[in-house]
């Protein structure tokens, strides 16, 4: 329906779909899909009605979904084999039990475990794994391929675990020139690429070492480098090289794609979150939503939610608080759990550990509970039907 919103919520126990009217009041839930598996992503074309769903995890292994149908029905093509794979192939009863058939290995068992961002980039598929890896598909998600070069990168020893692992959590893709592309690796930082991932650059060079002061903290700014363990990042739309990130230990903003970044933390109660969204249609519009600290419990601090806004680039904050819990609030938002629909007034959405989806339709000034009792919400992404 012309105008409606597609949220895609993936979780610990499969992927979610809610669906808007027209006013965005009323929504719609369908899932669990991806027959349960772990999704830690999800995307969509609006014009096609295709979804792409990444996830997996130990036993089932790793693999993207597919619905040609807008949700309706799903397909899987596994990148990697898990647990369940092995036990179906070398135990007949256990596979008749499961009335499953042992398939061929799948093409990168043994690389990676599973997957944790599915973006589209012009004609083709991108695919971030874990540990860190790249996968490209330019037949809408039936094949892929590694991108060998990420991988190959010279700086790839000295790459570090974050909490979840070594993740390529995130990809973004500059939808005018899809050649040009920026990754989120916890914790190995910020990688780009000028031609569609033939090579990369590294770009955590702080734009002002001394602005940043020093911190004790082992992820915070240091050696001039902003410190790898990025958490989200995000594109200003439109003819811009602004780029901002969510970091383990700060918000930080690029003005020039990101070769060099500024601490913009400054009015925030916090310098530990993990998502960042910006306005589609405003680069100087940013969303947040800071926790209270690493090792302190990782929920919103005085366990009172808030999003955070900002409407100068983030030279300034300002906490956005109605309709969100104001006391014994302790739920935690992940990395990649915040998303900007693209109505002509932008809705923002989120969700929580504890399962429920918070939607502002007034970019943030008030919010509303339009799911709960969900599993642990772990991505929140949203396609717009064109009005």
């Amino acid at each position: 329906m012309a105008g409606t919103v597609t949220v895609l919520v993936g979780t610990t126990k499969g992927l979610f779909v809610l669906r808007s009217d027209a006013a965005r009041q009323e929504w719609a839930i369908s899932g669990p899909h991806c027959e349960g598996w772990p999704i830690n992503h999800a995307t969509g074309d609006a014009a096609s009605g295709t979804l792409w769903a990444g996830g997996g995890g130990e036993w089932t292994g790793a693999g993207v979904w597919r619905s040609t149908d807008g949700g309706d029905s799903w397909t899987l093509s596994k990148l990697s084999d898990g647990m369940i794979d092995e036990w179906i192939r070398n135990d007949p009863e256990t596979a008749a039990f499961m009335n499953r058939t042992p398939a061929d290995p799948a093409p990168f068992s043994g690389r990676v475990e599973a997957i944790w961002s599915v973006v589209r980039a012009g004609d083709r598929l991108l695919a971030g794994g874990k540990p860190a890896s790249l996968f490209v598909s330019e037949d809408g998600g039936d094949s892929w391929q590694a991108v060998d070069s990420l991988t190959d990168h010279p700086s790839a020893d000295s790459w570090n675990p974050g909490a979840a692992g070594l993740t390529l959590h995130t990809i973004v893709a500059d939808p005018g020139r899809p050649e040009r592309l920026w990754l989120g690796i916890s914790a190995a930082g910020v990688f780009a690429s000028e031609d569609g991932g033939a090579s990369w650059d590294r770009r955590n060079r702080l734009s002002n070492a001394e602005a940043c002061g020093q911190h004790d903290h082992p992820a915070a700014p240091s050696g001039g480098e902003t410190g790898h363990c990025v958490h989200n990042m995000v594109r200003a739309e439109g003819e811009t090289d602004l780029l901002y990130q969510q970091n383990h230990h700060g918000v930080f903003r690029s003005r020039d794609g990101g070769r060099s970044w500024e601490d913009i933390t400054a009015g925030l109660p916090s310098t530990f979150g993990f998502p960042v969204a910006v306005h589609p249609g405003d680069p100087q519009t940013l969303w947040t939503l800071p926790l209270n600290g690493d090792s302190a419990g990782r929920f919103p601090p005085g366990g009172a939610a808030a999003v955070w806004r900002s409407r100068d680039g983030g030279d300034s904050w300002e906490a956005c608080r109605n309709g969100l819990p104001q006391a014994h609030c302790y739920f935690t938002v992940l990395r990649q759990a915040m998303a900007v629909d693209r109505v002509a007034a932008p809705g923002l959405y989120f969700g929580t550990n504890s399962g429920s989806i918070f939607a502002s339709a007034d970019e943030g000034d008030s919010w509303s509970e339009i799911a709960r009792h969900l599993p642990t919400v772990l991505s929140v992404e949203t396609v717009t039907a064109a009005a």
